[in-house]
Protein backbone atom coordinates (compact mmCIF):
# COMPACT_ATOMS: atom_id res chain seq x y z
CA UNK A 1 0.00 0.00 0.00
CA UNK A 2 1.01 3.45 -0.83
CA UNK A 3 1.55 5.83 2.09
CA UNK A 4 3.03 9.01 1.42
CA UNK A 5 5.89 10.29 3.41
CA UNK A 6 5.19 12.23 6.48
CA UNK A 7 5.36 12.80 10.34
CA UNK A 8 2.80 11.19 11.88
CA UNK A 9 1.98 14.68 13.14
CA UNK A 10 1.60 16.30 10.43
CA UNK A 11 -2.26 17.53 9.02
CA UNK A 12 -1.72 15.58 6.02
CA UNK A 13 -1.12 12.55 7.91
CA UNK A 14 -3.97 12.56 9.78
CA UNK A 15 -6.14 13.29 7.24
CA UNK A 16 -5.19 9.97 5.59
CA UNK A 17 -4.89 7.88 8.72
CA UNK A 18 -8.32 9.15 9.69
CA UNK A 19 -9.73 8.24 6.02
CA UNK A 20 -8.31 4.62 5.95
CA UNK A 21 -10.52 2.23 5.42
CA UNK A 22 -9.75 -1.27 5.04
CA UNK A 23 -12.17 -4.22 3.90
CA UNK A 24 -11.33 -8.29 4.15
CA UNK A 25 -13.40 -10.92 2.59
CA UNK A 26 -14.75 -12.70 5.90
CA UNK A 27 -17.29 -14.85 5.40
CA UNK A 28 -18.90 -16.29 2.06
CA UNK A 29 -17.87 -14.89 -0.86
CA UNK A 30 -19.80 -11.55 -0.16
CA UNK A 31 -19.17 -11.18 3.56
CA UNK A 32 -16.67 -8.58 4.45
CA UNK A 33 -15.20 -7.37 7.90
CA UNK A 34 -14.61 -3.47 7.13
CA UNK A 35 -12.08 -2.01 9.91
CA UNK A 36 -11.32 1.79 10.00
CA UNK A 37 -8.01 3.40 11.11
CA UNK A 38 -9.04 3.15 14.86
CA UNK A 39 -9.78 -0.39 14.59
CA UNK A 40 -13.65 0.41 14.70
CA UNK A 41 -15.13 -2.54 12.11
CA UNK A 42 -18.87 -3.54 10.81
CA UNK A 43 -19.62 -6.64 8.74
CA UNK A 44 -21.39 -5.96 5.27
CA UNK A 45 -23.40 -8.93 3.51
CA UNK A 46 -25.85 -9.40 0.93
CA UNK A 47 -28.98 -11.93 1.30
CA UNK A 48 -28.84 -15.41 0.67
CA UNK A 49 -30.97 -14.76 -2.31
CA UNK A 50 -28.82 -12.58 -4.18
CA UNK A 51 -25.62 -15.48 -3.22
CA UNK A 52 -24.21 -13.78 0.31
CA UNK A 53 -24.89 -15.33 3.61
CA UNK A 54 -26.75 -12.48 5.01
CA UNK A 55 -24.88 -12.20 7.60
CA UNK A 56 -24.29 -8.29 7.52
CA UNK A 57 -25.77 -5.23 6.75
CA UNK A 58 -26.18 -4.55 2.87
CA UNK A 59 -23.79 -1.89 1.43
CA UNK A 60 -26.96 0.21 0.48
CA UNK A 61 -28.29 0.20 4.07
CA UNK A 62 -24.86 1.07 5.46
CA UNK A 63 -25.60 4.33 3.42
CA UNK A 64 -28.66 4.53 5.67
CA UNK A 65 -26.51 4.31 8.83
CA UNK A 66 -24.16 6.43 8.45
CA UNK A 67 -27.04 9.12 7.47
CA UNK A 68 -29.02 7.97 10.94
CA UNK A 69 -24.99 8.17 12.47
CA UNK A 70 -23.92 11.34 10.91
CA UNK A 71 -27.54 13.20 11.65
CA UNK A 72 -27.62 11.78 15.35
CA UNK A 73 -24.00 13.97 16.04
CA UNK A 74 -25.39 17.16 15.00
CA UNK A 75 -28.83 16.58 16.93
CA UNK A 76 -27.30 15.42 19.44
CA UNK A 77 -24.88 18.34 19.46
CA UNK A 78 -27.13 21.21 19.01
CA UNK A 79 -29.23 20.29 21.69
CA UNK A 80 -26.35 20.08 24.22
CA UNK A 81 -25.60 23.26 23.49
CA UNK A 82 -29.09 24.56 24.11
CA UNK A 83 -28.68 22.66 27.66
CA UNK A 84 -31.61 19.86 26.27
CA UNK A 85 -31.64 16.87 28.43
CA UNK A 86 -31.79 13.72 26.36
CA UNK A 87 -32.75 10.56 28.19
CA UNK A 88 -33.35 8.37 25.12
CA UNK A 89 -32.46 8.73 21.38
CA UNK A 90 -33.85 6.49 18.88
CA UNK A 91 -33.88 6.12 14.92
CA UNK A 92 -35.27 4.55 12.25
CA UNK A 93 -34.84 4.85 8.16
CA UNK A 94 -36.08 3.41 5.35
CA UNK A 95 -36.36 4.10 1.53
CA UNK A 96 -37.37 3.28 -1.53
CA UNK A 97 -34.50 2.29 -4.41
CA UNK A 98 -34.94 2.97 -8.16
CA UNK A 99 -36.70 0.27 -9.53
CA UNK A 100 -35.50 -1.64 -12.65
CA UNK A 101 -31.91 0.33 -12.57
CA UNK A 102 -28.32 -0.47 -12.81
CA UNK A 103 -27.09 0.67 -10.24
CA UNK A 104 -30.26 1.49 -7.81
CA UNK A 105 -29.92 4.72 -5.85
CA UNK A 106 -31.65 5.31 -3.08
CA UNK A 107 -34.92 7.52 -4.47
CA UNK A 108 -37.02 8.29 -1.55
CA UNK A 109 -35.36 8.39 2.30
CA UNK A 110 -37.60 8.78 5.22
CA UNK A 111 -35.87 8.71 8.52
CA UNK A 112 -37.98 8.94 12.30
CA UNK A 113 -36.01 10.83 15.12
CA UNK A 114 -37.83 9.65 18.35
CA UNK A 115 -36.15 11.78 21.32
CA UNK A 116 -37.26 11.60 24.98
CA UNK A 117 -36.05 14.33 27.77
CA UNK A 118 -36.52 17.43 29.19
CA UNK A 119 -36.80 18.59 25.39
CA UNK A 120 -38.30 21.45 23.91
CA UNK A 121 -39.54 20.23 20.95
CA UNK A 122 -39.35 23.12 18.73
CA UNK A 123 -35.72 22.77 19.31
CA UNK A 124 -35.36 19.46 18.86
CA UNK A 125 -37.20 20.32 15.35
CA UNK A 126 -35.05 23.32 14.66
CA UNK A 127 -31.97 21.12 15.25
CA UNK A 128 -33.22 18.09 12.83
CA UNK A 129 -33.65 20.77 9.99
CA UNK A 130 -30.28 22.45 10.46
CA UNK A 131 -28.45 18.36 10.81
CA UNK A 132 -30.88 17.61 7.51
CA UNK A 133 -30.41 20.84 5.55
CA UNK A 134 -26.76 22.17 6.51
CA UNK A 135 -24.66 20.12 8.47
CA UNK A 136 -25.11 16.39 7.89
CA UNK A 137 -22.63 15.73 4.79
CA UNK A 138 -24.52 12.32 4.03
CA UNK A 139 -27.10 14.20 3.81
CA UNK A 140 -26.14 16.21 1.03
CA UNK A 141 -24.20 13.11 -0.51
CA UNK A 142 -27.34 11.69 -0.97
CA UNK A 143 -29.17 14.28 -2.40
CA UNK A 144 -26.90 15.25 -4.81
CA UNK A 145 -26.95 11.89 -5.72
CA UNK A 146 -31.02 12.28 -6.02
CA UNK A 147 -32.15 11.33 -3.15
CA UNK A 148 -35.29 12.95 -1.24
CA UNK A 149 -34.86 12.98 2.22
CA UNK A 150 -37.90 13.58 4.98
CA UNK A 151 -38.29 13.14 8.43
CA UNK A 152 -40.76 12.98 11.23
CA UNK A 153 -39.91 13.75 14.59
CA UNK A 154 -41.39 12.59 17.92
CA UNK A 155 -40.53 14.25 21.17
CA UNK A 156 -41.18 12.63 24.30
CA UNK A 157 -43.79 9.48 21.95
CA UNK A 158 -46.05 13.16 20.75
CA UNK A 159 -45.56 13.96 16.82
CA UNK A 160 -44.15 17.40 16.35
CA UNK A 161 -44.88 19.35 13.45
CA UNK A 162 -44.30 23.41 13.66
Amino acid sequence: MFMPDVTHDSPLSLRLFMALITAIRSHGDYGLTITDAAGNSMITDIPAEQGGAGKGIRPMQSLLAALLGCSSVDIVSILKKQKQDITHFRMEADGDREPGKEPSLWKTIRLTFYLSGQIDPAKAYRATVLSMDKYCSVAETLRRAGADISFTLIVNDIPYQP
